[in-house]
């Protein structure tokens, strides 16, 4: 009830703010046509064969400074997206799930440069929110079913999101934003545009740093990144050149993982113990000699000392665009990608050496992590033919990829802290595993898009892929081979047909395979067993999906909407089950949960009031199921998982929204509604209750010459009514069961946010 009326007055002052701002800023309104679609919130994908939506640079710059694209395409039907801090940019919180498929089974790229599955220890690319500057990204492509042929993925099963970056200007200038808020939360971006520099035969570029730093809404430390992003453009005739950099330093302290239990007996605003090093001591040696935990602890996992996760990326590539005559077009994008990373927490199950020996000042805790280098390269390239009728499209893309990964302990020191867990550790004292991967990809896809009639276009093709993960031990259980993922004929085939007046039919059919991963703590190789390795070689099957969908678009001046409905059938599934608490550090187990079925209805759309108001909405109904049980090998049932909900996968997602836009006064009113979920395969126990959440942004764009041209003034609340909710689930993993409600696996939302920003253009 606090929540509705809290949300009741907000609108309720946005509606009678809306017009006295228009009144005192009078400004002539432009009629609607068509252009207006391009301005929307959402724009539909018409004349798509498939499910599309794309997000436009407005809609992402409407939020708060710094919040991460994922965040700003959760408004999107069949999307669900949870984060632990208010920009949705924390990475071991962030959770996003498509149509039943989570994070590590959709598709990403930048520029058409693939980032990977973007999981938190991403073995093959990085988060988008390294991999640009929020204030960069130009437009996000949402394909919730499939993405096209030539997406440079292996790991969308589900949908695929394509982020693109803004193009430099044609007038020299720049952009800088201050922002300060919530949480000590301090951001500075700053954008410099050369123009158009004729002499240099039209090149254009821009440069860019982004500098952000908060601490956390509870306990203690921060959270901060730097990054630096450059692009150029040189027109070769009707085509161009492109060359593009980004440079990310991420610092991040982590939140604890907390189970219902803790919650309860703790409160939602219990984390880590960081700056208490003597509680962190205290707990650590309790649990070292056997004696009884410090008061509030119940167990040795209730905090830790701190956990963080550190990384730095360089990601840059090439992108030549030639067409030949009008009508050929080739495209072709060289790339390279190196990270450095680390994901640590104190851990008080194994002391320092020395620990307990008189007169030694080692700790007993440690700093345990899991370092992550990458060094990855590749080429893409395309080529479409326009014969008239029939446009005719292929291309490949090849990646080689080199993933060192390792668990080392660090020691730390009894009478305080000798290490910052925000910096790279170096000097361990134990490494107690360390793989070298290696993987090579190679895709190619050819199509056909054929306009029967001017209204009545299918396209059809299909792609072929070819991925092999050897491995390499460096220390631990040895480890060697080569597993390949292999599939020659993987077929989409589409169909639109345009009706008179705005609307449309669209339908398709799109076969996936999702490559195994190279990683130590996840796919096959996590079990760092040779018998599982060669078992997975000789006998199980990659991951697949099978994906039905259609429905109807619509649009005129003032409205566009989609409905639509999908069915898919996800075979093979590979499920890695948690088994114990994260921090122990255990290999996960690689299971087999069989099938799974999905169907659902998807419905948006937006509708322009008048020229000033315009409001959103989507609806979305999800249902997942396993199909079958969990079987041991001595074929009992491991896992009663027919007919259940598939984990952190919600029935019913509600988003909504109210935009306002007049005389230089904006404001956004979102209201989004999550339902159920569950983090327990057998949905015994582990039910997380559905929540509604509301953001707003309120802003003016001034206008005139002199010190007020280009200035704009944005102010943006997050978690508006101030909702006490469990935001991300499965932080820790996912387990069978949990009727005690012990399982650490669930991070509390943050409370209601502040956040202003004065943005100036020149």
């Amino acid at each position: 009830m606090k929540s509705a009326l809290l949300l009741s007055a907000a609108l309720g002052a946005l509606l009678f703010a809306a017009p006295v701002m228009a009144a005192e800023n009078p400004a002539p309104e432009p009629a609607p046509d068509a252009a207006a679609e391009v301005e929307a919130v959402v724009v539909i994908g018409q004349g798509q064969s498939r499910q599309v939506q794309v997000l436009n640079e407005e809609s992402i710059a409407t939020q708060a400074a710094g919040t991460s694209p994922l965040k700003a395409i959760d408004k999107l039907p069949g999307v669900s997206f949870q984060s632990a801090d208010p920009f949705g940019a924390y990475e071991w919180s962030t959770s996003l799930s498509i149509r039943g498929f989570n994070q590590n089974q959709l598709g990403f790229t930048r520029d058409g440069v693939p980032l990977g599955d973007m999981s938190y220890g991403n073995h093959n690319g990085l988060h988008i929110s390294r991999a640009i500057a929020s204030e960069n990204i130009g437009k996000v492509e949402l394909a919730q079913g499939a993405g096209s042929l030539g997406t440079a993925s292996t790991s969308n099963l589900g949908g695929t999101l394509q982020f693109a970056s803004r193009d430099p200007s044609e007038v020299m200038g720049g952009q800088v934003n201050l922002t300060g808020g919530s949480q000590n939360m301090h951001r500075v971006f700053a954008r410099f545009e050369t123009g158009a520099l004729e002499q240099l035969g039209g090149l254009r570029a821009f440069v860019s740093v982004a500098d952000q730093k908060t601490d956390k809404w509870k306990g203690g430390s921060e959270q901060k990144q730097r990054q630096y992003d450059a692009k150029a453009v040189l027109p070769l005739g009707e085509g161009s050149l492109t060359g593009f950099y980004t440079r990310s330093e991420r610092r991040e302290q982590d939140y604890q993982d907390m189970s219902f239990e803790m919650i309860k007996r703790l409160g939602r605003d219990w984390d880590n113990l960081i700056p208490n090093w003597n509680l962190a001591i205290a707990a650590a040696r309790a649990y070292q000699t056997g004696t009884a935990l410090p008061a509030p602890f119940a167990t040795v996992d209730d905090a830790y000392y701190a956990g963080a996760g550190v990384r730095d990326d360089d990601l840059y590539g090439a992108i030549l665009a030639l067409p030949f005559g009008d009508r050929i077009d080739f495209k072709a994008t060289a790339y390279q990608h190196k990270n450095k990373g680390q994901g640590l927490w104190y851990t008080p199950y194994l002391a320092s050496p020395g620990f307990g020996t008189a007169g030694s000042d080692a700790a007993p805790l440690s700093i345990r992590t899991t370092e992550y280098d990458i060094d990855r390269g590749g080429l893409i390239a395309s080529l479409s033919i326009d014969l008239g009728a029939h446009k005719v499209s292929g291309g490949f893309w090849t990646e080689t990829n080199h993933f060192n990964q390792a668990r080392r302990f660090y020691a730390e020191t009894v009478s305080r802290p000798s290490r910052d867990p925000l910096d790279f550790q170096q000097n361990p004292f134990a490494t107690q595993w360390q793989y070298r991967f290696k993987t090579e990809t190679l895709t190619g896809y050819v199509e056909d898009s054929w306009t029967i009639t001017d209204a009545f276009k299918v396209n059809f093709g299909f792609k072929a892929m070819k991925v092999e993960n050897s491995v390499e031990t460096v220390v631990g259980n040895p480890l060697a081979g080569t597993i390949k993922s292999e599939e020659s004929f993987l077929p989409q085939v589409g169909a639109v047909y345009a009706f008179d007046g705005g609307l449309e039919l669209f339908g398709g059919y799109t076969e996936n395979v999702a490559a195994y991963v190279s990683a130590a703590t996840a796919g096959p190789f996590a079990s760092q067993s040779q018998t599982v390795v060669d078992y997975v070689a000789k006998t199980l099957e990659p991951e697949s999906s099978k994906t039905w969908e259609g429905g109807v678009r619509y649009r005129n001046d003032r409205f566009q909407g989609v409905a639509a409905l999908y069915d898919v059938t996800f075979e093979n599934r590979l499920l890695s089950a948690s088994t114990a608490s994260p921090i122990l550090g255990l290999p996960a187990v690689l299971s087999n949960v069989g099938s799974v079925k999905t169907q659902g209805v998807e419905l948006a759309g937006e509708y322009r009031l008048t020229d000033a108001w315009s409001v959103y909405g989507s609806y979305t109904y999800n249902n997942s199921e396993y199909e079958d049980d969990v079987m041991n090998g001595d074929g009992t049932v491991a896992a009663r998982t027919a007919g259940k909900t598939v984990v952190n996968t919600p029935k019913n997602l509600f988003k909504a929204e109210v935009k306002f836009e007049q005389g230089g006064f904006f404001a956004r009113l979102g209201v989004s509604h999550t339902g159920e979920r569950y983090y327990t395969y057998e949905n015994v126990g582990g039910e997380v209750d559905g929540y509604t959440v509301a953001d707003l942004t309120l802003g003016y764009r001034f206008d005139g010459e002199g010190w007020s041209k280009g200035l704009e003034i944005q102010a943006n609340v997050t978690n508006l009514t101030d909702e006490d909710y469990i935001s991300t689930v499965g932080s820790g993993g996912f387990v069978n069961r949990d009727t005690a409600g012990t399982t650490m696996t669930l991070l509390p939302a943050p409370p209601r946010q502040g956040f202003v920003t004065i943005k100036k253009a020149f």
